[in-house]
């Protein structure tokens, strides 16, 4: 029998979830059916995969909740169990099943008649489960009235909150409708921001500026040499959130984001470097090895590029992270790293055939070899 995979989907969204969420809103008002939209939305949810589990279940609900935006406003927030805990920095997501709250506030308040209660709606669900995929219509609709609701919340005690002000404007928020804004809109938002005392609100402010060098690179650069100026983080976490934000440009051997970071990438460094074995079969693992020389004390960083055949032909390239080290002059400094070429994932499907496996250091290739991968041994 074949192992049943595993899915998300069915771990986040299932009857018993279903089934909580329903019991708050009959906790709430008795008159709600919780048997009824329990069952309506058990009845097709499996047909769908994740992120359309999220709209069924705000489509189900439009028929259990009143046709007057407003009323249903007010029946929602009488469902809502206590804020995720303030106090806290990190690691406390909410729960997914509040997900469908606000797609429903998304798709019923983004329009002028319903527009303040809607944005106080969402500053009040992303204290239980971030909303940052639904404010993104109201700032493509409502820019400005949008902006001047985050004005306020940039400072809002729940770190949530202001959590989302970065998060709901990342220029290239994953898996999440495309904003009109430019990526200069936020910075005044991440000048604030940066500062803010807990991770959750800091990994946004460094996902955010990664998403800006994809577009204006120098943008986010400047912004970093800024915030070192001012010195309102601790050195440590803007170390952190400088080492997160810049670690796309890294990848593609950036000079200046290297050198950010204290690594030159015109260092002079040498290297042997080889793989083991050199064929494989897709699902097996190699060996990377490598020996480093350099005349003078040389903080490396050291990552390995693996040239990967497509299926239209082409070649893309996939950067793994490898080590970093200061290498000191005259020393054989010796490094190792096993890469498994996985079969069957959903992400990444390696074909048969040779790749070029390259030795990056500071972001500059110094050494090559080839591995062989074979369907079958």
């Amino acid at each position: 029998m074949a192992e049943k995979r595993f899915s998300l989907a069915d771990q986040l969204f299932n009857r018993e979830s279903v089934g909580y969420l329903a019991g708050l809103f009959g906790r709430a008002d008795a008159a709600f059916d919780q048997a009824g939209f329990t069952g309506s939305v058990m009845a097709r949810l499996t047909e769908f995969e994740l992120k359309d589990r999220i709209s069924w279940i705000a489509e189900v609900l439009e028929a259990h909740l009143s046709p007057d935006f407003e009323t249903a406003a007010g029946q929602i927030r009488a469902m809502l169990p206590p804020p995720l805990d303030p106090t806290l920095s990190d690691d406390d997501f909410g729960q997914f099943i509040f997900s469908p709250l606000g797609r429903y506030v998304g798709r019923h308040g983004c329009n002028t008649a319903h527009l303040s209660t809607a944005l106080s709606m969402l500053h009040t669900l992303t204290q239980r489960f971030s909303v940052e995929f639904d404010i993104r219509a109201f700032l493509n609709t409502f820019p400005d009235q949008t902006l001047a609701a985050m004005d306020q919340w940039v400072d809002d005690p729940h770190y949530h909150v202001r959590r989302l002000v970065s998060e709901g404007t990342r220029p290239k928020l994953p898996w999440a409708a495309k904003i009109s804004l430019p990526p200069e809109t936020a910075l005044p938002y991440l000048d604030k921001l940066h500062a803010d005392p807990t991770r959750y609100v800091t990994r946004s402010v460094a996902n955010h500026l990664n998403d800006i060098t994809k577009i204006k690179p120098d943008l986010a650069l400047e912004r970093l040499r800024m915030w070192q100026t001012a010195k309102q983080q601790t050195p440590a976490e803007l170390q952190w959130i400088t080492r997160h934000a810049l670690r796309g440009l890294v990848k593609k051997g950036d000079p200046a984001a290297l050198q950010m970071l204290g690594y030159s990438a015109g260092a002079d460094v040498s290297a042997s470097f080889s793989v083991a074995p050199e064929r494989v079969v897709i699902g097996d693992s190699v060996v990377l090895r490598a020996t480093l020389k350099a005349t003078a004390n040389t903080p490396v960083l050291a990552d390995f590029v693996i040239d990967k055949k497509r299926a239209d032909g082409k070649t893309g390239r996939k950067v793994g992270k490898w080590k970093e080290f200061v290498l000191k002059p005259g020393e054989a400094f010796e490094i190792e790293k096993k890469f498994r070429f996985v079969k069957g994932a959903t992400t990444l499907t390696w074909l048969p055939g040779p790749h070029d496996i390259h030795l990056q250091i500071n972001g500059n290739i110094i050494a090559s070899v080839q591995v062989i991968l074979a369907d079958e041994a």
